[in-house]
């Protein structure tokens, strides 16, 4: 019954999901600029679809609020490994170069000790209007480094059209997914489009291979990388037999450079009408439904498939606004964050995006129920939603994904099998401290 409502409810999308239309004004009165002095704060912002824009449309409403702020936004690389190390370079040099940062959901823990406490900022009021747990993922000993932005899962892409053709359902576990792709590439095929392909989903080196394997490993009964106790779990049959299926999958059902993908890579495929299923975060999915897209109103979304039906695992993403303690501006700075983090903005980042809120009121906005129905379903989504050892690693995030997408990305390119990859790791995260399982 979950899958037909899924089918139904997100094919039902209106044309005009990705515009935000009569998004209600702040009230200018009401809001706290902080400062009254002429003054100019940077905010760094992702390029992934169209977030740029995204962020640039908020910077402007937040200027006419506050015309004593000058906004200027600068780009990080979509590739947040990345962006990981371009942030490690800024805060290690202690630069006040960039006023406010968009921190993954990952990341408090790492950059905690460059960030303001905006407890000594914001109000309990604002800081109740979020998910509760966002905020303890946010609390770092006591002190609030970053406010919510957006949250996300990761979630299956599918076409109904070409399932309907096929006779096919949404595939529940993966080696149905296996099965339905094969079917309708071949079917694809020699039908006339030589590029078309069963799968896409992130497969270059970063942490979103990090993101994709987790779904792997967790959804078969694999683990999640360290428990919350620190024992390793990684070299285990059930992960070792799902990243061998999966690496079985590159150069079949899946493009040989799928071993590059980003999110976007995944992304171009999928748009053009060439991949029957993509992995990938909501904010495809109004990408997906604009007036020139191929595929608009011939797709809908699900949970991840599983080692059998139900056992569906969704990593959990999102991203998280800022303050650098090297800010020349520090009070226009959260002034910004606490816009850009607010009801109003919040609405139209969502209809922009197609992100997940932070806020719960956000969801029964009726902007958000007219224009992006499917977005209260992607709630559904986030039950399956698994966590990244990040807390249990700390500032060690870092060093335990890396190892891991590395381990994982070289099992999808052929140079070791799972079994050797998986045994390797297990060794390198107990050379970092980590408890190897009994």
């Amino acid at each position: 019954m979950l899958k037909k409502l899924l089918v139904f409810a997100l094919v039902a999308v209106v044309a005009f999901a990705i515009v935000p239309r009569g998004v209600v004004a702040q009230d200018a009165a009401a809001f706290d600029c902080r400062t009254e002095e002429e003054v100019t704060v940077t905010v760094i912002a992702g390029t992934v679809g169209n977030e740029l824009d995204a962020v640039k449309a908020l910077a402007d409403d937040f200027m006419a609020l506050c015309p004593n702020i000058t906004v200027e936004v600068t780009t990080r690389p979509q590739d947040s490994t990345e962006t990981l190390g371009q942030y490690q370079q800024f805060f290690d040099a202690q630069s006040g170069e960039i006023d406010i940062y968009q921190i993954d959901v990952i990341w408090p823990g790492i950059f905690a000790e460059h960030l303001l406490d905006l407890n000594e900022y914001v109000s309990q009021e604002t800081v109740e209007s979020f998910v509760a747990s966002n905020i303890v993922n946010n609390t770092v000993d006591g002190r609030l480094v970053a406010l919510p932005w957006f949250t996300g899962v990761g979630m299956l892409y599918y076409r109904t059209d070409l399932l309907e053709k096929y006779g096919l359902e949404v595939p529940q576990t993966w080696d149905e997914l296996e099965a339905a792709a094969t079917a309708i590439q071949e079917g694809e095929r020699a039908a006339g489009n030589p590029d078309f392909w069963g799968f896409v989903f992130q497969g270059n080196a970063y942490e979103g291979l990090t993101c994709d394997a987790l779904e792997w490993q967790a959804s078969v009964g694999g683990g999640t990388i360290l428990s919350p106790e620190g024992v390793i779990e990684v070299n285990n049959e059930p992960t070792i037999n799902i990243l061998d299926k999966v690496a079985s999958w590159v150069g079949s059902i899946s493009p040989d450079n799928v071993i590059t993908f980003g999110e976007e890579d995944a992304r171009g495929v999928w748009q053009a009408g060439n991949a029957a299923f993509m992995r990938n975060w909501g904010y495809a999915y109004p990408l997906g439904q604009a007036d020139d897209s191929p595929i608009k109103d011939l797709f809908g979304v699900s949970p991840l498939p599983g080692g059998e039906a139900g056992m569906s695992a969704a990593t959990l993403g999102g991203w998280q606004l800022a303050v650098s303690k090297y800010s020349e501006n520090p009070d226009a700075a959260v002034a910004v964050v606490e816009y850009f983090s607010g009801y109003d903005a919040q609405v139209k980042y969502t209809l922009l995006r197609g992100e997940q809120p932070v806020s719960p009121a956000v969801y029964e906005d009726p902007q958000i129920q007219e224009q992006l129905p499917y977005i209260s379903l992607f709630k559904t989504i986030l039950e399956a939603a698994v966590a990244r050892p990040s807390t249990v690693s700390g500032s060690g995030y870092g060093d335990v994904s890396q190892l891991y997408f590395t381990a994982v990305h070289s099992v999808l390119t052929g140079e070791a099998d799972a079994a050797t990859a998986m045994a390797d790791l297990e060794l390198q995260l107990a050379d970092l401290g980590y408890e190897l399982p009994e």
